[in-house]
């Protein structure tokens, strides 16, 4: 049988040259590809890079690896070899497919500008063959400004915060001056300043109130530009005291505070405020606390122990763990899986006046670190929880009184080895702060009215403010801020640096 199609319609003739197009197309693509299989192709587009995770981004002690996509397949040998980060930023390189990711071997330091590029790499195919040469790549990104806040103690300053942006080179005073600022912590993003203070244009002379506040800081963890010095009251402090306080929650929108009844002493506590929501007492017991750093759980005092609270979900307010031995908690490493706690051996008549460092860990690991017949004021972990850093006193007998000798020592945590560091004048009250990416501690050096000679003090009345106060209630004349720089792989002595600065408890932005 014969079937003979007649193309005498318009539309039967533009019908049959589609598909005849199409067909043409369909059988060019696929013997098209075929041959970019063996050889490169021309109609092909040079490889490239499609996503760099860094690009033009401001990343901070938190930031450990960075990835960059390909369009397609790469000897990643010719990457590797090719990859450069001016100025450098050692690591270790890994894949995934087409992702090369780049993990810092030490954490980034701040302050900088780099710039990464990659050109000259080939695109890899099954076979083993090389085909076109990659599109140059060039990006540039920056570690977060080196920046640190204090309490002000001289002239315009005194008893603000003043931020210090060593980066910019410049510095802002932050607060009004009718706030005498108590203390101040920076929420995670650095963004924020959360602090208590002292309203000085209350009328009422019969007690001092203390509110907390929020303040803006001016610093970006991105390349949009803030507005520094933007006030937000959190908690007013007219029915009760506000004393110690920290920041939970994912975004640090709980605030935590010690308060007490200024009518009924014994109504005492810790206290959670999370946005709108009515304050909620968490602990009547009113001991010391710190938040652990995913800010979802908090470890307060609880008699001869430490007490593990969680912050949120079904069993806030409750008991999740608890360590008899210990009095208090000094720190956390940063990642929350390692604490640093002092045992006062009150329960061992034969170590009675020694007080002990012990490292603690979620694996069950409880390490002795060293004893002290001094005070251990305070430790700081470095960003890989693998040394402390403490400030510590040796107490002397000196004719009828005890002295207390303080010094700061770096301790290793897997071999126990002390290190001493840098001997001090005096400890009072001394506040130490360590960089975020490991640069150095931050520390205060305060004098009191009580370490001055009656007629040298006398010629300051006047001049200092009554509310600057040390922890003991002593009044602050005057103090100085200084930085030990740790040691290092090319410098592995510690220097101390003396820093043009009189102000109290210095703290490095995150």
């Amino acid at each position: 049988m014969n079937i003979k199609v007649h193309l005498n319609e318009p539309l039967d003739r533009v019908c049959v040259a589609i598909i005849f197009t199409l067909t043409i197309a369909i059988v060019f693509l696929v013997s098209g590809n075929g041959m970019c299989a063996e050889r490169a192709c021309i109609f092909n587009h040079k490889p490239r890079v499609k996503e760099f995770s860094w690009h033009n981004k401001k990343v901070g002690a938190m930031d450990q690896a960075f990835y960059l996509e390909f369009d397609r397949p790469m000897s990643q040998e010719e990457v590797e070899e090719n990859l450069k980060i001016e100025p450098p930023l050692d690591g270790k390189i890994s894949w995934s497919g087409r992702r090369l990711f780049y993990t810092l071997n030490q954490v980034i330091p701040y302050g900088k500008n780099y710039r990464l590029s990659l050109r000259g790499a080939r695109e890899k195919f099954r076979g083993q063959k090389l085909g076109l040469e990659m599109e140059p790549f060039v990006a540039e990104f920056q570690s977060r400004d080196r920046a640190f806040a204090y309490i002000g103690i001289e002239g315009e300053e005194n008893g603000r915060i003043v931020i210090t942006n060593l980066t910019k080179q410049n510095k802002t005073i932050l607060t009004p001056e009718n706030l005498t600022v108590v203390d101040f912590k920076f929420t995670d993003d650095g963004e924020r300043i959360v602090f208590s203070a002292i309203n000085e244009d209350n009328k009422d002379t019969s007690y001092k109130q203390i509110d907390i506040y929020e303040v803006t800081t001016g610093l970006s963890k991105d390349f949009e530009t803030k507005i520094p010095g933007q006030l937000r009251l959190l908690l007013e402090g007219k029915e009760y005291q506000n004393n110690k306080f920290d920041l939970g929650g994912e975004n640090q929108e709980i605030l935590l505070v010690q308060r007490i009844k200024r009518d009924d002493p014994m109504d005492f506590g810790l206290w959670k405020i999370e946005g709108n929501k009515p304050p909620e007492k968490i602990d009547s017991e009113g001991g010391d606390f710190l938040v652990t750093p995913d800010r979802k759980a908090v470890a307060i005092t609880r008699g001869q122990g430490i007490a593990i609270i969680p912050l949120t979900g079904d069993k806030q307010s409750k008991i999740v763990g608890f360590l008899p031995k210990y009095g208090q908690v000094l720190t956390f490493s940063r990642d929350g899986s390692s604490a640093a706690m002092i045992n006062f051996n009150q329960d061992n008549s034969n170590l009675l006046y020694i007080r002990s460092l012990y490292y603690v860990n979620n694996l069950g690991v409880e390490k002795k670190l060293l004893d002290t017949n001094g005070s251990i004021i305070d430790c700081k972990f470095n960003h890989y929880g693998t040394q402390l850093f403490c400030l510590l006193t040796e107490a002397k007998t000196k004719e009828t009184e005890i002295v207390e000798k303080p010094y700061f020592v770096a301790v290793d945590i897997e071999s126990g080895k002390i290190i001493p560091l840098l001997a001090l004048p005096r400890h009072q009250d001394v506040k130490i702060s360590m960089a975020p990416d490991g640069l150095g501690l931050l520390f205060d050096q305060v004098i009191t009215e009580n370490d001055l000679p009656k007629k040298a003090w006398k010629s300051l009345e006047g001049e200092t403010n009554e509310d600057l106060v040390t922890d003991s209630a002593e009044l602050i004349v005057s103090s100085q801020l200084w930085l030990l720089k740790l040691p290092t792989s090319s410098n592995p002595q510690a220097v101390l640096e003396e820093l043009p600065i009189a102000g109290l408890k210095p703290q490095w932005s995150p």
